[in-house]
């Protein structure tokens, strides 16, 4: 795909002098590492807000009901209750 953005010449000049240091091999690969620097530090972003709301959650008692009734979910098995119920 093709795309075609306007921008300052300050911004030109550095993009072209980092192909030209040979830390990308042409503008558009710079533009896509931008781009994958973005995506992950969204997710890194959504990851640790995921852990804080965990860390900050009443949580559960964590009992060998707990453990088998997991088990037994992620294997497949049939059990009478999940790791939530324990």
């Amino acid at each position: 795909m093709n795309i075609n953005i306007d921008i300052p010449d300050e911004v030109r000049v550095y993009v072209e002098a980092q192909v030209m240091a040979g830390t990308y091999s042409n503008i558009g690969e710079y533009f896509l590492d931008l781009v994958q620097q973005d995506q992950k530090r969204k997710a890194e972003a959504k990851l640790e807000t995921l852990l804080l709301e965990g860390i900050d959650s009443q949580g559960q008692e964590v009992t060998p009901e707990y453990w088998q009734n997991l088990r037994s979910t992620l294997l497949g098995e049939n059990t009478t209750g999940t790791p939530s119920d324990a």
